[in-house]
């Protein structure tokens, strides 16, 4: 089975992502599950998404403490909250950041990918400038990165569950797809 924890903020759709990516792997013959944990029920209070894939049915029904990988949707939520508690050494932390791999020396023991999110949901007009919906490009990132599931399933995910403006969701995942910054060991 393979665990991934998704953080973000109320508003940028890490629940959704994690609906999108259960979609995109139930229609490559995986068993998949796909829960949120809130806090502060509020935009922009920190939100954290769990997504489970596995060839066998998923009995499991509890959070996910020890992930394989993590997504971020969010670097501020770096700063308040150990976002990479219990992940297993070598997994993929993909980070929405401007920045590149090397900014992180601190994640030595895992592989990083940096996509620009942001600006490539701001580019389609995904939500606004000064809050870009990051979702969808991230998970074209985490399809690139984690070669779990393929583009073409995310953007028919999308298609399929994106609430508004399914093409320019999709075409967000394609461009992150193709933008991040993958390192299987940052350098120091």
């Amino acid at each position: 089975m393979i665990e991934i924890r998704i953080h973000g903020r109320g508003g940028q759709g890490s629940v959704i992502a994690s609906k999108i990516m259960a979609v995109a792997l139930f229609s490559e013959g995986k068993w998949v599950q796909s829960f949120p944990k809130f806090g502060v029920e509020r935009r922009g209070a920190p939100v954290e998404a769990f997504l489970r894939l596995d060839q066998d049915k998923i009995l499991i029904r509890s959070e996910i403490e020890a992930p394989d990988h993590i997504v971020i949707l969010d670097a501020t939520l770096m700063e308040v909250t150990d976002v990479t508690s219990g992940l297993k050494k070598g997994g993929w932390i993909i980070i929405n950041t401007h920045g590149s791999p090397e900014d992180f020396p601190d994640f030595k023991d895992f592989k990083i990918g940096c996509v620009d999110a942001s600006r490539i949901a701001a580019d389609h007009r995904l939500g606004s400038r000064s809050a870009p919906i990051v979702n969808t490009a991230i998970c074209g990132a985490f399809a690139r990165a984690t070669e779990l599931v393929g583009i073409d399933s995310i953007c028919n995910a999308i298609r399929e569950e994106a609430p508004i403006k399914p093409e320019e969701n999709a075409q967000a995942a394609k461009d992150a797809f193709e933008a991040i910054h993958l390192a299987e060991t940052p350098s120091n």
